[in-house]
């Protein structure tokens, strides 16, 4: 068997299928351009946009779901789940949502019905078909000693619109699994904001079921000590961990080089180092670990061309732009069979 022959008969889902799931974020471009490689490697799949508020529910009483539902259709025909990706989100949620029709600010009360009425219609539209559902995203403030980051529905509901929408999205489909999602996550700092939230949480009862993992990591940051250490403080709040953003920049987050049109052999062999460590730790916690998602699937599309520096690309997953396995791909394929 030659090795086109060897990779064609590969598949990166089948080889972890008794560990946990692997998914790859999704958007109308690369579910077409990538449909082959999406199909033989990935069993699960998230929409990257396409479920966010201003997606689903761009004006009060309007909802547009043909992009969403596509993705759906995607995976029913290709036996995949779906993890939902967000219901609520300081970002990416239209003005109207914290306004009344003369532009003033609305009060708690309306805020958080108009959050419910989203919540039921787009969950419950999705009823028994989405598995997980990133229910708060990125709702823990990064820096400070604040809790959670200054945003629209803590200044008008206050911080109880984290719990009202677990509850809301619990009501609207009580057997699909409610995650908080955030990134920074290993960051000491932040990780234990993260456990304090989700700790106050479980204390008053409220139906969250796990803590999404953003995993934005790069080939220095953050040490692998660091994210077992996040990995062990969430697990121990008897949660399930899903990994569910994870890309491996080549770039540290200060870095503004723009002088690189592919990556250096350096970076790649550093980039593939990484990946079999982050795959190794996941594989020692498969126990508490339900999903492993990357935040696209091959180097041709990712969130990291021109983010944060513009005109920059970026190449951080195991496939390149031709769809073709790299170093990465490898290396997490052998800590696999190990």
């Amino acid at each position: 068997m030659d090795k086109k022959q060897q990779i064609a008969a590969m598949s990166l889902a089948e080889t972890f299928q008794d560990r946990f799931l692997i998914g790859a974020a999704v958007n109308p471009l690369t579910l077409d351009a990538q449909k082959e490689l999406l199909v033989q490697h990935f069993n699960s799949v998230t929409a990257e946009n396409e479920m966010k508020f201003e997606r689903l529910h761009p004006e009060e009483g309007e909802y547009t779901f043909s992009e969403a539902d596509r993705l759906m259709n995607f995976a029913r025909a290709n036996d995949m789940a779906v993890r939902g990706h967000t219901l609520v989100w300081h970002n990416q949620t239209p003005d109207w949502v914290f306004q009344d029709r003369s532009g003033n600010v609305i009060g708690r009360e309306v805020l958080l019905a108009r959050m419910k009425e989203h919540i039921d219609t787009v969950a419950g539209r999705y009823k028994g078909r989405i598995y997980a559902w990133d229910v708060v995203n990125e709702a823990v403030s990064d820096s400070g000693n604040e809790l959670l980051r200054s945003s629209k529905w803590l200044d008008i509901a206050g911080e109880e619109f984290i719990a009202k929408a677990f509850e809301y999205a619990h009501d609207a489909d009580p057997d699909a699994l409610l995650f908080y999602n955030d990134y920074n996550e290993s960051f000491p700092a932040k990780r234990d904001k993260i456990y304090s939230l989700v700790k106050s949480l479980k204390e008053r009862d409220v139906p969250i079921h796990g803590i999404g993992m953003q995993a934005h990591w790069n080939l220095v940051s953050p040490a692998l000590d660091e994210i077992r250490e996040a990995i062990e403080t969430y697990a121990s709040l008897g949660v399930v961990l899903h990994i569910t953003e994870l890309d491996v920049s080549m770039f540290e987050f200060e870095d503004r080089r723009t002088d690189l049109t592919s990556p250096t052999a350096d970076m790649l062999e550093l980039q593939a180092a990484r990946y079999e460590q982050f795959f190794g730790l996941f594989k020692e916690y498969q126990d508490v670990i339900g999903s492993v998602t990357f935040w696209g699937a091959a180097d041709d599309y990712t969130w990291l061309h021109d983010f944060p520096v513009r005109g920059r690309r970026n190449w951080p997953f195991l496939f390149d732009e031709r769809h073709e396995p790299k170093e990465s791909f490898w290396k997490v394929m052998e800590v696999a069979r190990s």
